[in-house]
């Protein structure tokens, strides 16, 4: 999805486009930090 946005915002200059780039970069690099956390939950359970 990121490089199919990157390849419209590219094509037609359409700055919409490329906030909406920003924002799908930005959830693509904030939900494996989240992964990350949810694993460490399970290994060290707080009891």
């Amino acid at each position: 999805m990121l490089d199919y946005t990157w390849k419209v915002f590219s094509q037609t200059g359409n700055i919409d486009t490329y906030l909406l780039f920003k924002e799908i970069e930005k959830a693509n690099h904030e939900i494996p930090n989240t992964q990350n956390e949810e694993l460490a939950d399970i290994d060290y359970p707080i009891s």
